[in-house]
């Protein structure tokens, strides 16, 4: 289940850790035109902008070609990545900005009405709890903003922490607590009380 916020942060510096010198190694090849180093970098981060986007965009036909548009600009600018920041940030920083320009050339409400679907389980009487607190708030995020749900989505879902979102999003840590005070506050609103001990 979900955790509170402060039990995600992370207390590096940001810069990128010895856990992602693999995925910098295999930027650095990618760089260098390695298209077997982007088809691994891509599989690994298919599954995660998957949901990042979906969760984000809440337009699941258009997330297949965010996700591509994403991986494009990682294999076309992999020799801009720095190396200031996790690999993570930089990758989810494109998609972030990608889906924000799309919602704006949409220029319209964002369509709740895909809810995100469960994985099949073993037992289902013993997580029947859980998927159903899982749609209900997945229907409650719909009913925040792209950059709210951004926030909440990083946070909750990718153990991401104030100042690593603050980079994905480029806007100052405290835009981003901001922004998830506004977030949190909406979501209890919405839950009507429900998972408050989340909140």
């Amino acid at each position: 289940m979900l955790g509170k916020p402060g039990d995600h942060i992370h207390l590096d510096d940001g810069s990128g850790g010895p856990a992602d010198q693999p995925e910098a190694g295999l930027i650095a090849r990618v760089a260098a035109g390695d298209l077997a180093a982007f088809e691994t970098l891509y599989r690994l981060y298919h599954p995660r902008l998957t949901r990042f986007l979906d969760r984000m965009t809440r337009r699941p036909g258009m997330v297949e070609e965010l996700l591509n548009d994403t991986m494009m600009v990682v294999w076309r600018r992999a020799g801009s990545y720095n190396g200031r920041s996790k690999v993570s940030t930089w990758v989810f920083g494109i998609a972030y900005r990608k889906a924000l320009k799309a919602l704006r050339r949409l220029d319209e409400a964002v369509d709740h009405e895909a809810d995100e679907p469960c994985a099949p389980d073993d037992e289902p009487e013993r997580h029947l709890g859980r998927r159903q607190v899982h749609a209900l708030l997945m229907r409650a995020l719909q009913g925040l903003s792209a950059e709210h749900r951004a926030v909440v989505d990083l946070t909750y879902f990718h153990g991401m922490g104030y100042r690593e979102i603050s980079q994905v999003v480029d806007c100052p840590v405290d835009t981003v607590k901001t922004r998830m005070f506004h977030a949190r506050r909406r979501l209890r609103l919405l839950l009507g009380g429900r998972l408050e001990e989340w909140l």
